[in-house]
């Protein structure tokens, strides 16, 4: 069933067609990715769904109850509000109710005994019972804690960046939600978080549509992609792994159709050449059937990044590390940490956000001196640092004048001379965009611009700080390939999976309190290590609890009222069960009605499973608590 439909989209920006006349629908539990390359619209859609943009033409269309929550990539939050405050802003009943209660509950630490207090205390205790928020409540400060976040009565204005970030995401995911939108939410989050945000997404009620560069993740929780290209957009059932299948063969097909357009297109105009004259009403339609197809475009030019620019010669001598240390405001980012960096290595920096790992980036650089420790480079190094921050870009100048002020010719690994002008073609800048100005630019854009940059001055040992953020993931696929090919050494600080699979072969893994240990390996292969030794130690915290169980004295407010009403709620779905089955019984052939009924009855079969589990606990709590009694 559709929740949501747009028709008839059409947004311009500047000469640029974003949106050709588009249309498209939501389902209810839709899990929608909207890929496409930087610039193409992903973001400014995003923020037409959210009421955040305008279009030229077009329709949105859904009911007046719906909601949808959105994440914009840069989220703008209430200063100071205090953190919980900010995750439960909006009206709705279930937000209203907690923060009251957060509220008082923090009145009543402050004055333990006032009476007053205690009073309004247990009223709104009974009013989170009635609106059935204690799950909620729990979801949320779960969400807090496993996004990094533990102080939660901290004001927003007291939060860094990366924590502002981790509290919007929390926001948008406790908020009751039709339609959940996310722009890019796994950027800056660390590779455990994000397999925890992928594992709560499955689990979310509502319809999520969202744009993301981690593969992994638009894999794992997808299963409809949405592709935005040349302002159409084109719709492909299933995850990242069956659109890039139904994409190939959307592409052969479109070549294969512009294949017989141009060879009739020749045959037309090798016949009107032969001096036929156009005096016939024939004539004249065959040349009007040749002017058709000289006029009708053919698919757009695919694009591609295949750039295997050349490096400078690589020595022997690479770079060592020997026993660098390094603290900030008296905390160890790495204590002693040695290494030597062969040639051609390709090693990864994995480790919590804060740990150091651009620390330790931007001390081999020379940007940042360690306390303690040396950094020896070789001399034939030429390193190419691509950063996080990247440098100020000049806004008066023009894309192709960027690029010119490193290099107007480079040479490729086979040594021919390429010029700007078509290392920028190559790198998805046709020529009709190399004489934009940069400020014109979307980010994605000058992100790819300033990765295209760092690479024409043709280093030998490449530096790539979180080189997936704000890059489409065309771009990172084709980064990918040419790193293969790359005859230098590349150093790269990811907490993308797929990227760091693809591209690492060693890692150097910060695990806090200043111990950087290393791995010899994939980035999966180094999970699947962590997890083999998890594993043990989980079922071993487990045996003191099994033996030493604690017991109960009485039922909790919220679980008594439940237990009252438990049976009659059994009793009722068994009713609703039997009733489903004598509509499925009568319907005859409407096959329509049946399966209705069917997908009614598979919910209340699983309502019930659930209920009789929850029944059973319960039991066994009133059982225990019977015991202690005697």
């Amino acid at each position: 069933m559709s929740i949501l439909s747009v028709e008839n989209l059409y947004k311009t920006y500047g000469e640029k067609t974003l949106f050709d006349h588009i249309s498209f629908s939501i389902a209810e539990k839709q899990r929608i990715g909207l890929i496409g390359t930087n610039g193409t619209g992903k973001s400014t859609l995003l923020k037409f769904l959210a009421g955040a943009e305008t279009a030229e033409e077009g329709k949105l269309i859904h009911s007046n109850s719906f909601h949808i929550e959105y994440l914009p990539q840069q989220p703008e939050l209430e200063e100071e509000l205090s953190v919980l405050e900010q995750i439960y802003y909006g009206d709705s009943q279930i937000m209203k109710v907690m923060r009251e209660y957060e509220l008082a509950l923090s009145e009543l630490e402050q004055n333990p005994e006032d009476e007053k207090k205690q009073s309004r205390m247990l009223a709104l205790q009974q009013k989170m019972d009635e609106h059935d928020a204690w799950e909620a409540n729990t979801v949320a400060k779960t969400v807090l804690t496993r996004l990094g976040i533990s102080d939660f009565a901290k004001p927003v204005h007291q939060l860094s960046g990366g924590q502002k970030k981790r509290v919007a995401i929390a926001k948008a995911l406790i908020q009751p939600a039709d339609l959940l939108i996310l722009d890019e939410p796994t950027n800056h989050l660390d590779n455990e978080t994000i397999e925890w945000l992928e594992a709560f997404l499955a689990q979310y009620k509502g319809s999520i549509l969202l744009v993301t560069h981690d593969r992994y993740f638009l894999n794992r929780v997808t299963n409809q992609i949405f592709e935005l290209e040349y302002g159409k957009l084109y719709v492909y059932e299933g995850n990242y792994e069956v659109f890039l299948e139904k994409k190939a063969e959307r592409e052969f097909n479109a070549e294969q159709s512009e294949s017989k357009r141009q060879n009739l297109l020749r045959r037309e105009l090798a016949w009107l050449r032969r001096g036929a004259k156009a005096r016939t009403t024939k004539q004249k339609a065959r040349i009007g059937r040749a002017e058709e197809l000289q006029n009708q475009e053919g698919p757009a030019a695919k694009q591609s990044v295949d750039f295997a620019i050349g490096s400078t010669r690589l020595g022997k001598k690479v770079i060592e590390l020997q026993e660098v240390s390094k603290s900030f405001q008296d905390r160890t980012l790495m204590k002693d940490v040695s290494y030597l960096v062969d040639p051609g290595e390709r090693l990864g920096i994995i480790g919590p956000n804060g740990s150091g790992k651009s620390t330790l980036l931007n001390i081999i650089a020379g940007r940042i001196q360690p306390d303690s420790g040396t950094v020896e480079i070789g001399e034939t190094v030429k390193i190419g640092y691509y950063t996080q921050d990247h440098e100020a870009m000049d806004e008066d100048l023009r894309v192709v004048e960027y690029i010119k002020e490193v290099a107007e010719v480079v040479q490729t690994v086979d040594h021919q001379t390429i010029t700007a002008e078509q290392m920028l073609e190559r790198f998805m800048f046709p020529r009709s965009m190399q004489w934009t100005y940069i400020r014109k630019l979307s980010g994605g854009e000058r992100r790819r611009l300033y990765l295209l940059k760092v690479l024409m001055q043709e280093p030998n040992v490449l530096f790539l700080d979180e080189p997936t953020n704000d890059l489409d993931t065309q771009t990172l696929s084709v980064l990918e390939d040419y790193l293969d090919q790359f005859p230098g050494v590349v150093i790269t600080v990811s907490h993308d999976r797929y990227f760091l699979d693809r591209v690492v072969d060693r890692l150097l893994v910060f695990e806090g309190n200043g111990t950087v240990s290393r791995f010899q390996g994939s980035y999966t292969d180094f999970m699947d290590s962590r997890k083999q030794v998890k594993e043990p130690e989980k079922k071993e915290a487990a045996k003191p609890q099994e033996t030493a169980p604690k017991q109960r004295k009485k039922l909790s407010y919220k679980e008594q009222q439940e237990w009252d009403v438990i049976e009659d709620k059994i009793a009722e779905l068994e009713e609703k069960n039997e009733s489903l089955e004598a509509q499925i019984a009568s319907s005859g052939s409407d096959y329509g009605k049946i399966q209705q009924l069917m997908e009614q009855q598979q919910a209340v079969e699983a309502e019930l499973e659930a209920t009789m589990e929850r029944w059973e606990e319960l039991s066994l709590m009133v059982e225990e608590i019977e015991k202690a009694k005697q």
